[in-house]
This record gives structure tokens, C-alpha cells and sequence, in this order.
């Protein structure tokens, strides 16, 4: 499998994420700052492909994430 060419990001592990494997998310909060982009990765899998959203995108996900409609 190809390694992907994601920059050197600072990444931060969801806190919904769990210390034993679940659900681990990580994204880039200081990339965010400097370009409105925000990476987001499986954190199992940091060689494996980043997805970048908006800032808006990201928002929206986490506002679903804490709603009833996530369960």
C-alpha cells in the first residue's frame, strides 16, 4: 500500500475516542488556524489516507457526533 504525502501535523486524539482502540479520530487543530482546512485521520491507521474538510464540514460533524441523530 502507498504511503500518502500528508504534511506534519500536530495531531490531537478525539476525546470521544478510547484509550483501548475505539473509535480513534485524531484531527489538526493548528492546521485549521493557518488554512480553514481541518485533517482528519484514523489514528489506527497513521499511515493510511487524511481527509480534509472546512472548518464548517468539521463543525457539522461534531454537532451531529453530539446529537441523538449520531446513535
Amino acid at each position: 500500500m502507498a504511503k500518502t504525502n500528508a504534511p506534519p501535523f500536530r495531531w490531537v486524539k478525539s476525546s470521544y475516542s478510547t484509550e483501548n482502540g475505539g473509535s480513534c479520530v485524531e484531527w489538526a487543530p493548528s492546521n485549521v488556524t493557518a488554512t480553514s482546512i481541518v485533517p482528519i485521520r484514523d489514528s489506527k491507521r497513521t499511515d493510511g489516507p487524511v481527509l480534509m474538510v472546512s472548518a464548517d464540514a468539521f463543525a457539522g460533524l461534531v454537532s451531529l457526533a453530539r446529537s441523538d441523530a449520531a446513535l
